[in-house]
């Protein structure tokens, strides 16, 4: 078998630290509005989903720079990170008492996994900028949310 050459473990650097430990942050914090509110997917599932697509996201640039940009198209990263997270947000979502529900929490899911992806590439502003308007969208825009519609209606 024709394998990739390995990459030493004294490539750990603070690029690569920053890049995995933003991820996991940013998927707790991303995670922590769910979890206050007692949703299915909560600080976990956020923090793993987003530390998962930025290593994910990581590896399938060191291969590619490793095939020296020939094999494989690094494109495939969303595809995979969006049929994953599709299955996930798709078994978190039911109909209960006349009413969807964890709609609000399936596509969060899937910001936190596009931010992780962000995080494995290093695109700062766009890491920043994504966790910021999630982060206003789940707490300022829910909260306006449930006080016109005090009965949950527009705020799933």
């Amino acid at each position: 078998m024709d394998l990739n050459p390995a990459t030493p473990l004294g490539a750990i650097d603070i690029d690569l630290l920053v890049r995995l430990g933003v991820a996991a942050g940013l998927g707790l914090l991303l995670g922590l509005e769910r979890e206050v509110r007692g949703r299915a997917a909560g600080l976990r599932t956020h923090g793993i989903i987003c530390f998962a697509a930025s290593a994910m996201t990581i590896s399938l640039v060191a291969l590619h720079r490793q095939a020296g940009g020939a094999e494989g198209d690094l494109m495939r990263i969303y595809e995979a990170t969006g049929a994953f997270i599709g299955i996930i947000g798709a078994g978190l979502i039911v109909f209960s008492k006349g009413q969807l529900q964890n709609l609000t929490t399936a596509a969060n899911l899937f910001l936190t996994a596009v931010i992780g992806i962000a995080c494995g590439l290093g695109q700062w502003p766009l890491v920043a900028i994504g966790t910021g308007i999630s982060l206003l969208m789940l707490n300022v825009i829910g909260r306006i949310a449930s006080r016109v519609w005090p009965d949950g209606e527009g705020t799933a």
